[in-house]
């Protein structure tokens, strides 16, 4: 019997006189870093693709034909090759490229934002030849120039290394940045009235190896040897981006993205990355307020907790538990969602929910789940979600660089073209509430049966359409779970903390007690008290008219939160809560994985963390939880809550985290329906969130505050010549007898017949038209 030897997949080479094993195909500088040999480069960026441009990483490599100097951001690996990083032509060559590109970069380090962690200016001592030949006048350029509202431009230091224009157009998809004219004159520069509005501008600072390009919220506000920092996880939205959390003098002052392989690989989103603004803000509540004579007053904390907890304890002793209800809870940790949700345990309250009546049912999470790495790997993906470019930024980066770069094909139904149109196999619009019956359609093609039958499958679910019922997502799921019943799902809330909240136990105990029920029975009279955690329903709640008729009949109000909101100004009693990057904590990402969120700074004022205040509030109650330090807190939430069970350990939360298992215990199985057709003189509503819009963390950060668009209603052009309207007419916008005053955008991107108004946006309110009873929402377009 002849043993068989499997056949070799790696290289051997040597590098710098060690033995090294690389996959074939790998280039010769990640083989050199990993083998412990650091190769000078500034052009190179493990994300994107090799282009040679600076010629710093030149090694020696010895081969079959002898010695020669390469470019080892550009030469793969190769059998028996001999490389040194440190000889004495591959030195002499660093250094020339070196004093090339300081021939003409200005020598101003001390004011140059990138000075003290600029790599130039490190590898200028360590691999520059020490002083330069050149005595010429420097080139000069007008400096610094604003490319976007959050970028600079200084074109005097950049060394045309093509990160950003990289960045731009291979990773984001946004290619509005690009080197101009030629030679000696080459600089970067956006195109003429076009500004860099890029949603993942801030990365184009964070990876230019120079000060080349710098930040509107960072600049001149401190220097890199000034900073401390922290790990933590980015809770702007619920993909939990990994990064670095940087302070001075007790003060953010920056954030940054940290490169984990499951999630954001290194990449932010500029809401992510600028909205630290908001944390620094000097509208912040920093002491408790209680009402007095009208009018919210500071008060001490005994004052303030004796105050809500004589609210408690008059509305439980009078009318009973359901009469309280705890709306919200996403925007703390884990630990937070437990403690509220351990005290409405004891109180007896089972109306709370986590989600605004904007969110998907919970039971979505007891789907087959995927992860983000998983949907990306997937040989389908399913787009039934609302714009992910808008909503979830960095997943968008994930689902392109998939549909780009690999073998998974995009299938999208939805009402407008979105951010991912372009790279989708198969966009198809739809009216609103007719997503069912356009999906099954799909499935029963052949094309799309064949597609199915590839490989992996995973539908990524989503609210879509704020003024339509979640039912319709719900039934397009089920009908590709039929089509192809080993599909995964990956559900995606734009809250930071859902899916965390929502296992921590701050989910409806009953289908009437989601938020819609709590505010219907709150507009009834039958609740009396609301708690509200970090919540703004009379913002945030598609249906207006109904939040607005609960706030209007509820005797009491109690809010937690780290601003006045327009619901916060109802409360009787506001305690000042602890904001992002003042406590520590877990949080819940869209995919199930728990990773840490760390303290930095002191708490402004004498804002608490929220699970403190919950355990305070519980023993005005006469209650003890049990625990008085974090520590027991997540350690009795770890032992409460299965699905926490493999975080016990505090550093199985620590860089990229861990993914907690849900039981499969739900199937939809209810046939596919869609919502009866519109009349032909109607318009179906679509509403759904855009990137910037009025949210407190982004009105309260001064970076981002103008980037919210005027409120405005889009139609197709079609659909405007049938009307007879200009762009910019003014439109009457009405439905369920009410009425709104819009300008109109027209918009091809929008399917005939179907109105978009983004959601959130100064100006006309559009929740207006939305009641959370009504499946889907029929508008009557008229000229003003």
């Amino acid at each position: 019997m002849t043993d068989t030897v499997a056949p070799k997949t790696t290289v051997s080479l040597t590098v710098d006189g060690r033995a090294v094993e690389a996959q074939s195909g790998e280039l010769l500088i990640t083989a050199c870093e990993r083998s412990g040999s650091f190769v000078p480069h500034f052009c190179y960026h493990p994300r994107m693709s090799p282009v040679g441009m600076c010629r710093q990483c030149i090694v020696e490599v010895e081969g079959p034909r002898g010695k020669a100097l390469v470019v080892s951001c550009m030469t793969p690996v190769a059998e028996g090759q001999a490389v040194s990083t440190t000889s004495e032509p591959a030195k002499r060559a660093q250094e020339g490229v070196l004093e090339l590109l300081l021939a003409n970069h200005p020598l101003d380090c001390p004011v140059c934002d990138k000075g003290g962690e600029c790599p130039l200016q490190d590898q200028a001592f360590s691999h520059g030849p020490g002083e330069s030949r050149y005595v010429e006048e420097k080139r000069h350029y007008e400096k610094p120039i604003p490319i976007s509202d959050l970028v600079f431009l200084d074109r005097e230091r950049c060394i045309l290394c093509d990160r950003c224009t990289r960045f731009a157009g291979e990773v984001a998809g946004d290619p509005l940045i690009s080197f101009t004219s030629r030679g000696n004159n080459t600089q970067v520069m956006t195109f003429p009235d076009e500004p860099f509005s890029s949603y993942f501008s801030g990365n184009t600072v964070q990876i230019c190896p120079v000060g080349a390009l710098t930040s509107s919220a960072y600049r001149f506000k401190a220097r890199p040897w000034d900073l401390d920092q922290v790990e933590s996880t980015c809770t702007t939205c619920s993909v939990g981006c990994r990064t670095v959390i940087q302070s001075s003098r007790d003060e953010l002052v920056r954030y940054q993205g940290v490169d984990i392989e499951a999630v954001n690989w290194g990449w932010l989103c500029d809401r992510g990355r600028f909205n630290f603004e908001s944390v620094n803000s000097k509208n912040r509540v920093h002491t408790p307020l209680v009402r007095k004579d009208g009018a919210l007053a500071e008060a001490t904390w005994a004052t303030a907790l004796d105050a809500a907890g004589r609210i408690l304890r008059t509305v439980l002793n009078d009318k009973g538990p359901d009469a309280v209800a705890i709306i919200g809870g996403a925007r703390g940790s884990n630990e937070d969602a437990f403690a509220w949700s351990k005290l409405a345990d004891a109180l007896g309250i089972t109306a709370r929910d986590a989600q605004l009546g904007d969110g998907l049912p919970t039971e979505v999470f007891a789907l087959p789940q995927a992860t983000i790495a998983q949907t990306c790997a997937s040989a389908t993906i399913i787009l039934l979600a609302p714009d992910i470019k808008e909503e979830l930024p960095v997943l968008y980066l994930r689902l392109r660089d998939a549909a780009e770069k690999r073998t998974a094909r995009i299938i999208e139904v939805s009402p407008r073209a979105t951010g991912l149109s372009a790279y989708a196999w198969k966009s198809v619009r739809h009216d609103p509430g007719d997503q069912p019956r356009v999906m099954s359609e799909l499935l029963a093609t052949a094309e799309v049966a064949a597609q199915l039958s590839r490989g992996d499958v995973t539908v990524v679910m989503g609210r879509g359409n704020l003024a339509e019922s979640a039912e319709f997502t719900l039934l397009a799921t089920g009908a590709v779970l039929s089509a192809a019943p080993q599909t995964r799902v990956l559900p995606v809330v734009r809250r930071g903390n859902v899916r965390g909240a929502v296992t921590a136990g701050l989910a409806p105990r009953r289908a009437d007690t989601d938020t819609n029920a709590i505010l219907a029975a709150a507009a009834a009279g039958r609740v009396e008290c609301l708690v509200l955690l970090g919540a703004d329903p009379l913002s945030d709640v598609p249906d207006a008219d109904l939040v607005r008729r609960a706030f209007a009949s509820v005797k009491h109000v109690v809010a937690v939160d780290t601003f006045i909101t327009d619901s916060s100004r109802h409360a009787e009693v506001v305690l000042p809560a602890a904001a992002y990057g003042e406590k520590v904590g877990t949080t819940t990402n869209c995919e199930g994985r728990v990773s840490d969120v760390a303290q930095k700074i002191t708490t402004a004022g004498t804002a608490r963390p929220d699970w403190m205040i919950a355990a305070e509030l519980a023993l005005e109650l006469g209650i003890d939880l049990g625990v008085s330090s974090y520590d027991e807190l997540h350690d009795s939430m770890v032992a409460s809550v299965p699905a926490f069970a493999p975080i016990a350990q505090s550093n199985s939360v620590r860089h990229e985290g861990v993914v907690v298992e849900h039981p499969v215990s739900v199937r939809i199985t209810a046939s596919p329906r869609s919502a009866a057709p519109r009349l032909t003189h109607q318009f179906r509503l679509h509403v759904a969130r855009v990137m910037y819009d009025r949210a407190v963390g982004t009105a309260e950060s001064p970076s981002l505050a103008p980037l919210a668009r005027e409120s405005a209603v889009h139609l197709h052009s079609s659909d405007a010549v049938r009307l007879g309207v200009r762009e910019g007419s003014d439109l009457r916008v009405a439905a369920n007898g009410s009425a709104v005053v819009l300008p109109l955008v027209i918009d091809d991107a929008v399917a005939r017949g179907v109105a978009f108004v983004p959601f959130h946006q100064h100006g006309s309110d559009v929740r207006q038209l939305i009641r959370h009873d009504v499946p889907v929402t029929d508008v009557v377009i008229e000229v003003v």
